[in-house]
């Protein structure tokens, strides 16, 4: 018979209590050997082989991503089929990463002697620090937990987010003390949207050329809204006989101009522009000219070159069709 709500709501309540209790009791784990495990990662240079069986295989995946993607290569090998040849993908450049909540995982202890004859540095995860696999470790780290949340003591629940916890403090201990960057991290993740969002330029993007809307500043405002027409992005820069920019007409100038009966085909564009208006650099980072339109509340920017000559043109648009939102 299904439960109510309200024991459904209680259940999972003290499920996320007793792991909350099981990665908090890690911060007195932080300890020499945390640091030594660092170190040797730090150090290691080949990459560091994750390894763990069943439930905590799937841990060791993730933590062997973690690091991967935060600037110390990484990549998880299965116990299992390491006995059967992928051992061969384990250098002695390398540094071996064990989980097992038991320290007694029949799979993982197999490849012991293997890992023991090629020197390589062993740190191990575990439950239990009197374990064969604690004991024979280079360096322990102890993620043993009170209690499961699994009612029945069985599930790994707290023990397996507990390692998980451990593992992403020691991704970020290391991306830290590798001075890991933001571009850094973008290099590694080209494909997503944070990828995107780190990597495109506003040069990417920009309208250049025949594309970019703009005007003397001496041409009548008939003509720069011909000009606003053809291109579509809403705006056109007004430039000097230099291609400086010395300002700029958009839509909302527009708006503002209609209530001032002026002669479109007698009056000058720079006497409704906007001067000195907000211009971005054309090496500018498209999250940054994304951030500033929304600071400025405005749609679209002009692009400049070091002399403030105008390069290209942006707007809201671009941004969003590029995929930085």
């Amino acid at each position: 018979m299904m439960l109510h709500d309200q024991e459904l709501r209680a259940l999972a309540l003290a499920v996320i209590q007793v792991e909350a209790q099981a990665v908090a009791a890690l911060a007195d784990r932080i300890d020499a050997h945390f640091a030594a495990a660092c170190r040797l990662m730090f150090a290691c240079p080949g990459r560091v082989v994750v390894t763990g069986m069943g439930k905590s295989g799937h841990i060791a995946g993730k933590i062997a991503a973690t690091l991967a993607s935060t600037g110390t290569p990484a990549f998880f090998v299965h116990p299992g089929e390491a006995s059967h040849g992928d051992l061969g993908m384990i250098t002695k450049q390398d540094v071996v990463l064990a989980l097992s909540n038991s320290g007694e995982t029949e799979e993982v202890l197999t490849i012991l002697p293997i890992i023991k004859r090629l020197g390589v540095p062993l740190i191990a995860m575990t439950g239990n620090p009197a374990s064969t696999l604690g004991t024979l470790a280079t360096v322990h780290i102890d993620v043993g937990v009170a209690q499961e949340a699994c009612p029945l003591g069985l599930a790994p629940t707290s023990s397996t987010t507990a390692a998980l916890a451990m593992g992403d403090a020691l991704a970020v201990s290391l991306l830290e003390a590798r001075g890991f960057t933001r571009d850094d991290f973008a290099l590694s993740h080209p494909g997503g949207s944070l990828g995107k969002r780190l990597l495109l330029r506003v040069s990417d993007i920009m309208h250049t050329g025949g594309e970019m809307p703009s005007v003397r500043e001496t041409a009548l405002i008939s003509e720069a809204l011909l000009e606003m027409t053809e291109k579509k992005l809403g705006m056109t820069a007004i430039v000097d006989a230099d291609n400086k920019v010395a300002g700029i007409f958009t839509d909302g100038d527009l708006r503002r101009m209609l209530g001032k009966n002026l002669d479109i085909h007698k009056t000058r564009i720079d006497t409704v522009m906007t001067a000195h208006c907000t211009t971005i650099g054309i090496d500018m980072m498209a999250a940054e000219a994304m951030q500033i339109m929304e600071q400025k509340r405005i749609n679209a920017l002009i692009v400049t070159d070091a002399e403030r000559r105008a390069a290209g043109a942006l707007n809201m648009h671009d941004l969003i069709r590029a995929g930085i939102v």
